[in-house]
């Protein structure tokens, strides 16, 4: 019997990591709610099994932001993490270590769109102004960590 892949991730800050098997389907909601929840155009989700989800570092603070759904969050960082409904749980896409395995195969709330979604990737592309050596990054790698943040730099990587 071959085991379902699992996948790591967590928060920007390090202080919630996660562990998901038995991962479903990858989407990006559009409602009002995710859109605020992210800070962003829509929200990426992938459903996940809950008995196989572990929390490896800290656990996710819990806002209510309807009747029914409650979304987790770093309290430390703010990162999104979970959306839980009463069917079950999702996981923020971009917390993931490696999110590039989770390409979205259906929009959900696509009438909540915004009006200008459609066209987005038709804007011009531009590269960064910085220099990367300029740029100095606090945030934990993606991959998991002994302990976050490290006592010195060289524990960083």
């Amino acid at each position: 019997m071959t085991s379902a892949p699992t996948f790591s991730g967590g928060c920007q800050c390090g202080a919630v990591r996660f562990r998901a098997g038995h991962l479903g389907r990858p989407s990006i909601c559009h409602c009002r709610m995710c859109q605020k929840a992210f800070g962003s155009f829509f929200g990426p989700l992938v459903s996940a099994d809950i008995a196989h989800l572990t929390w490896t570092r800290g656990k996710p603070k819990l806002f209510r932001s309807s009747a029914k759904i409650l979304r987790g969050f770093c309290e430390h960082c703010g990162t999104p993490l979970t959306y839980q409904h009463p069917n079950g749980i999702e996981l923020a896409i971009g917390a993931f270590d490696e999110p590039e395995h989770f390409e979205p195969r259906v929009q959900v709330n696509h009438e909540s769109r915004l009006p200008w979604i459609d066209h987005l990737f038709e804007k011009p592309a531009r590269e960064q102004a910085l220099e990367e050596t300029d740029i100095v990054s606090f945030q934990h790698p993606d991959h998991d960590t002994e302990k976050w943040p490290p006592d010195d730099e060289a524990d960083a990587g």
